[in-house]
């Protein structure tokens, strides 16, 4: 009773003492907060108990992109054999309901014959139709059109002639869905976001006198995203003044970059920075909330467009509170060589420690005198590395 109603720890209510039981085992640690978005962009979210299946059949092709590999294939050979057996079975309803597989039979039975039994001006359907082997052999070299030349369709039957119509038409439609998923599949705008990356971290640290969050942002690929937009939400559980509770309420968060606004020029990498002021869901935010109990997840989008192939893209992650560091600054990672910029990526995510003061962007702007207490380093500027150049020429003096 005492452990079902949580008092004690459910170690003390059995027939063990408790002096055997470790310090670790007598109390549950609270778990780590889930994961709204992954920090490779996939949405952690589960949908159970849809009733309305039939919406997803109303949109087939989006289905069809939609599901794996393995079941993609399975669908389209498992069309392509129920097609070739059904149509295989109307030709061979066909060659039956005009006596092909009888005259065919009579024929092998008895090559002479031709006055006694049928007539020997007989036209088949289709040629060469025995039973229905020969018959789905026939109805697959008509929808892949191979044509070994050995069954042909005749002017005798009508109704053959318009069954070759349909299945072709239906060969057509089932090739165009079946290349249009393979081409959209392989050239889904997720590919793309693979090569965008982001910090693994985030950073909060005073710039320019303010507490600011930071992250970088970087492309590993030449080609440029055209039209690229970032922006951030913050995703926390919270409770109206009328008692509803929103699990994932979603706040916009307002975001500075260089270049201004909410576009950016994403060639090098970027410190993509949120100023913590009164408007900002994060103005009390201090160190003391940045561990993974804290309800608290900052969700990163970017978007634009692939410059080769014109195609909308998408690159998302997300930072917990135990992924954000107090006092730290992204380290730079661009420097002059040789006449040009180079990126070392293999710092992307370094960072270093500088003086932070430990109070919430709210008791910073209410109390400016904790600045006065810090001792501030200077301004980072970007590093140019000396290059000794060798003169070409030498000067000597004239002999006399």
């Amino acid at each position: 009773m005492l452990s079902r109603k949580g008092i004690i720890p459910e170690e003390y209510v059995l027939t063990r003492l408790a002096e055997d039981v470790p310090d670790h085992a007598r109390y549950r640690a609270r778990e780590r907060r889930a994961r709204f978005v992954g920090k490779n962009g996939a949405c952690n979210v589960a949908h159970k108990n849809i009733r309305e299946q039939g919406r997803f059949l109303q949109d087939v092709f989006t289905t069809l992109v939609d599901l794996k590999w393995p079941h993609t294939l399975l669908i389209f050979t498992m069309s392509f054999l129920c097609t070739w057996l059904l149509f295989g079975m109307v030709w061979w309803l066909i060659a039956f309901a005009h006596g092909d597989l009888d005259h065919s039979t009579r024929l092998q039975r008895d090559p002479g014959e031709g006055t006694a039994g049928a007539p020997a001006s007989f036209v088949p359907c289709v040629t060469s139709i025995h039973s229905f082997t020969s018959a789905f052999l026939f109805s697959i070299e008509v929808q892949v059109t191979i044509g070994f030349g050995g069954r042909m369709v005749t002017e005798e039957c009508p109704a053959a002639i318009l069954v070759l119509i349909v299945q072709n038409i239906v060969g057509l439609v089932i090739n165009a869905i079946m290349l249009g998923c393979i081409f959209m599949k392989t050239s889904q705008a997720h590919r793309r976001a693979e090569t965008l990356i982001f910090s693994k971290h985030a950073v909060i640290a005073l710039r320019e006198g303010k507490l600011c969050f930071m992250l970088r942002v970087g492309d590993l690929r030449k080609s440029m995203i055209i039209s690229a937009t970032i922006r951030m939400q913050v995703v926390k559980k919270t409770a109206s003044l009328e008692g509803e509770v929103v699990p994932l309420n979603q706040i916009d968060i307002q975001m500075e970059n260089p270049v201004g606004g909410n576009s950016i020029f994403l060639v090098s990498p970027l410190i993509i920075y949120h100023v913590i002021d009164k408007n900002s869901p994060l103005y009390d935010i201090s160190p003391m909330n940045l561990h993974h109990h804290e309800d608290l997840e900052i969700i990163v989008i970017l978007e634009g467009v692939v410059e080769t192939t014109g195609i909308t893209t998408q690159a998302r992650t997300s930072y917990l509170a135990d992924e954000i560091l107090w006092g730290q600054r992204f380290v730079p990672i661009v420097a002059e060589e040789d006449g040009r910029y180079s990126v070392d990526y293999s710092k992307f995510g370094n960072t270093v420690k500088v003086p932070t003061p430990s109070c919430t962007a709210r008791q910073l702007e209410e109390d400016r005198s904790i600045m006065d207490t810090m001792t501030l380093s200077p301004k980072n500027t970007m590093r140019r590395r000396s290059v000794k150049l060798k003169p070409k020429f030498t000067i000597s003096e004239e002999p006399s």
